[in-house]
């Protein structure tokens, strides 16, 4: 198998907390390596301790033995760090067509009629990945991804 070939079936392995989001599109794929006798995969959890993990290793290693590799192997990196930047466009407007705001520093848009009159109603949702907002307009709730970035400080 190519690269090509490896990121494209990993392009359908949806994570399992956001299904309308593949791990592609969340950004956690940080590396392949193809090998004669296999794949090697290299993934960014989300969070540390992220309780969907293993489901992710399995669904990748199914996904790519039924591509016709003989050997997968997953290893999860605790560097570099994940963040929110890493999602692809196509996976912001997943998130928002599956009722989750896209992580940003302003207020979020509701997902559903796309007014800025929300407010934040805990800053815990589901999943360690999520908060709880409000929209005042059309008295949805809805959860937003937190916004986690690698802020550079210079001295």
């Amino acid at each position: 198998m190519t690269e090509a070939e490896v990121m494209a079936v990993l392009a359908t392995v949806n994570d399992p907390e956001i299904p309308v989001l593949s791990i592609v599109e969340l950004g956690i794929v940080e590396q392949v390596r193809c090998r004669t006798d296999g794949v090697d995969v290299f993934l960014l959890p989300t969070f540390a301790g992220c309780p969907a993990l293993e489901l992710i290793r399995r669904a990748v290693v199914s996904a790519l033995q039924a591509a016709g590799a003989p050997q997968v192997a997953v290893t999860f990196l605790t560097a570099p760090a994940w963040t929110t930047d890493r999602i692809t466009q196509q996976g912001l407007d997943a998130l928002s067509s599956f009722g989750i705001a896209a992580p940003g520093d302003a207020a979020p848009a509701c997902p559903y009629c796309q007014s800025t009159q929300t407010r934040r109603e805990s800053a815990f949702g589901p999943t360690l990945c999520r908060q709880v907002y409000y929209c005042d307009s059309c008295h949805q709730p809805f959860e937003r991804m937190k916004p986690l970035t690698m802020a550079v400080k210079v001295r």
